[in-house]
């Protein structure tokens, strides 16, 4: 079994900063890969960034440039810095554990953070 469990978020005003953070825990060796993926109300869950163990990372289009995700192996913690947030970043923010493919994209095992909710006002 994966635990993971996010803290973070809350309101902030549009151009501003928060940080995430998702602190993994059980059987988790087997992944080398873990994400953050955010949905909006009325929309799909996307992808917002993933990191591997070595440190490769991805980003939504939606992030890049604004939102910076890194991790701490020796804690098995992920975070997210969202800095410039755009009232568009508003959703819940959910931690995800996976593995990543030969051309580097993300697969995410079915293991979920119970989600954190980011608010960004105008």
């Amino acid at each position: 079994q994966v635990q993971l469990v996010e803290s973070g978020g809350g309101l902030v005003q549009a151009g501003g900063s928060l940080s995430l953070s998702c602190a993994a825990s059980g059987s988790i060796l087997s992944f080398n890969a873990m994400a953050w993926f955010r949905q909006s109300p009325g929309k799909q869950r996307e992808l917002a960034a993933a990191i591997t163990s070595g440190g490769s990372t991805i980003y939504g289009g939606s992030v890049k440039g604004r939102f910076t995700i890194s991790r701490d192996n020796a804690k098995n913690t992920m975070y997210l810095q969202m800095n410039s947030l755009k009232p568009e970043d508003t959703a819940v923010y959910s931690c995800n554990i996976g593995r990543t493919g030969q051309q580097g994209q993300y697969y995410g095992m079915d293991y979920w953070g119970k989600g954190t909710l980011v608010t960004v006002s105008s």
